[in-house]
């Protein structure tokens, strides 16, 4: 199921803003055992807005994206956090993915969660999943093969309900990740997307320190 929430062309303001105006329409989830999942780095600003108007856990979600050969946008499937390499066999034998390729690409994936890991972990431990509802967001989704990602690994671990939810997604990224999810609701979907930024009238790179300062907070409120 898609919903979208409005068909205002207005840029929003920063990331802060566009999580406020997201999480009006996420309100009839919000709960304590709801948890958050913000795509790092711009997207956990994003989550901090839902996490804190839905009263929600917010989380990271380390997972990335295996690019097809010579086609990186593709995603022939995930590595998580944990790991686990998940592939989507269809596009894997579309594009001559074979197990060589597979393998590197996981290790070279897997080194960039590694640092990542190592770097936020150590502040914000990961939160549970299983039987719980899970939002995953981002501050925009252009080609949806992050969000897939991300989607991919959180569906192992069991969710009660699993939904994307972001401000601004390309209509192509949406149709997507409609699969792989409960429900997708997108702020505004716009005729035309040429890349995340054009939504935003500020969209400065968020950095790691930003996001583990976002983790430190919520790793005081438990």
């Amino acid at each position: 199921m898609i919903n979208i929430v409005s068909h205002s062309d207005e840029p929003f303001k920063n990331r802060k803003e566009a999580g406020s105006l997201l999480a009006e329409a996420l309100k009839g989830l919000g709960a304590a055992e709801t948890v958050v999942l913000g795509i790092p780095r711009g997207g956990v600003v994003v989550a901090k807005e839902l996490s804190r108007i839905l009263n929600a856990r917010l989380d990271i979600v380390l997972s990335h994206k295996l690019g097809a050969p010579h086609n990186p946008e593709l995603a022939v499937g995930a590595i998580s956090e944990s790991g686990k390499v998940f592939l989507d066999g269809r596009i894997t034998s579309l594009t001559g993915s074979d197990e060589a390729y597979i393998k590197a690409e996981a290790k070279r994936q897997g080194l960039e969660i590694k640092r990542r890991t190592e770097i936020f972990r150590k502040i914000l431990p990961k939160a549970d999943l299983k039987d719980k509802p899970v939002i995953i967001t981002d501050d925009g989704v252009a080609t949806g093969a992050t969000m897939q990602a991300a989607l991919w690994a959180a569906r192992q671990e069991k969710p009660k309900r699993l939904i994307a939810a972001c401000p601004v997604a390309s209509s192509d990224a949406v149709e997507r990740i409609e699969g792989y999810c409960d429900e997708v609701i997108v702020y505004r979907i716009p005729d035309f997307f040429g890349a995340v930024g054009q939504f935003y009238r500020d969209f400065g790179q968020t950095t790691d320190e930003e996001v583990m300062a976002i983790l430190k907070e919520e790793a005081n409120k438990e």
